[in-house]
């Protein structure tokens, strides 16, 4: 249910002006009424409407029930013996909130089944006055029929994309927890026989030393190439975190937009042969933080990738058909875009955007850059 406050429907398609009119229109019918006794019946109907409508919001269980019982029955009477049938439409909206699909479909039966025969009577109790509202009427009609299930539809859309995101909020915590298992993994089977071993062998050349040189200096040699050993390794280890290549993150972004339903395609040759490892791994943290602005901020349905390599430089695209980002300056930083222009300066590369039916991302890196060996002993 929606909050008290939420008096006027929101996003039904009219704007708050529009409900502003039909809460002030029965004014206009009950006062053109025959006799003050009506004018007086008609604004009591009117107050008790509004009031049950607000506590159809804020209450929970059989009082939801009953409010909405008193407001069919008054908007009955304001339809027969008034002519206005408006608040059908608040009625159609608030059946819609309703979560419990029996309780949805019971009251949207009910309700459209008694607008109808109000109205039907209402032709023949006020004809002329129905008569002159006759396309208004039909307006009122059709909302009753299709607005709760547009409502329903889309508080059960919104429920799913929540769901969704704390999927994938938990998946990602996963990952970060799987990934630092790993690495302690790797960093145990790595280090943890070696420095052992390097223990064992120190204590053994330190009791050698004045026993047995020759054999002690042996266990110093082993105890150094140990170290060199373990060095390599974790040198090993360290590259293939921060290495990641294009065409790896290329295959982990398409599984993130297929699980988000979001149509990806490429344009251009992935596999990049000519380009230096840390240009290729700046490229694809730089792909990994679009395509995550993508799922999250965007609401896009596609998403496109191109890539050429020119004996110049490097351009690569990153294109979606979403609502596009704001052009503020807090936008900019928190979407993460900040992040990837000072990523793109250790490689002398640029960031450009564009918001035009969706948001274009363009990445140039010149060739300038070598590539940095790794390996060797201090």
């Amino acid at each position: 249910m929606q909050n008290w406050f939420h008096i006027f429907p929101k996003n039904t398609g009219l704007s708050l002006y529009a409900w502003l009119i039909f809460c002030l229109l029965p004014f206009s019918f009950i006062i053109h009424s025959s006799s003050s006794f009506e004018v007086i019946i008609g604004l009591i109907l009117l107050m008790l409407f509004f009031t049950a409508y607000r506590l159809s919001f804020i209450k929970r269980g059989w009082t939801v029930y009953l409010t909405l019982g008193i407001e069919m029955i008054i908007n009955i009477g304001m339809t027969m013996y008034f002519g206005y049938v408006y608040f059908a439409l608040f009625l159609a909206f608030f059946i819609g909130n309703i979560q419990n699909k029996s309780g949805f479909v019971t009251l949207y039966v009910i309700h459209l089944t008694t607008t109808i025969l109000a109205i039907t009577a209402g032709f023949f109790l006020q004809s002329e006055t129905f008569l002159m509202q006759l396309p208004f009427i039909l307006i009122s009609v059709i909302g009753v029929i299709i607005l709760p299930f547009i409502i329903y539809n889309r508080n059960k859309r919104e429920q799913l994309e929540h769901q969704l995101e704390d999927a994938n909020e938990k998946i990602s915590q996963l990952m970060v927890v799987e990934e630092r298992q790993r690495i302690a993994r790797d960093l145990h089977d790595t280090l943890g026989q070696k420095l052992s071993l390097i223990g064992f062998k120190s204590d053994l050349a330190a009791k050698l030393m004045d026993v047995n040189h020759q054999s002690s200096k042996s266990e110093i040699e082993d105890i150094h190439l140990t170290a060199r050993t373990a060095l390599n390794e974790v040198r090993e280890i360290v590259s293939d975190m921060k290495g990641t290549k294009l065409s790896d993150e290329i295959i982990r972004v398409r599984e993130i937009l297929k699980a988000t339903h979001i149509e990806f395609s490429i344009a251009g040759d992935e596999e990049l042969e000519h380009t230096p490892l840390l240009v290729e791994n700046v490229l694809s943290m730089c792909l990994k933080e679009a395509v995550t602005n993508i799922v999250k901020h965007s609401h896009a349905s596609l998403c496109h990738l191109s890539i050429r390599d020119s004996p110049n430089e490097l351009v690569m695209k990153i294109r979606d058909n979403g609502i596009g980002i704001p052009a503020d300056q807090k936008a900019y930083k928190e979407s993460g875009l900040q992040g990837m222009k000072e990523r793109l300066e250790f490689v002398n590369g640029s960031l450009s955007k564009e918001s035009s039916n969706g948001m274009t991302l363009t990445i140039k890196v010149p060739h300038i850059v070598q590539q940095t060996e790794l390996g060797g002993a201090p």
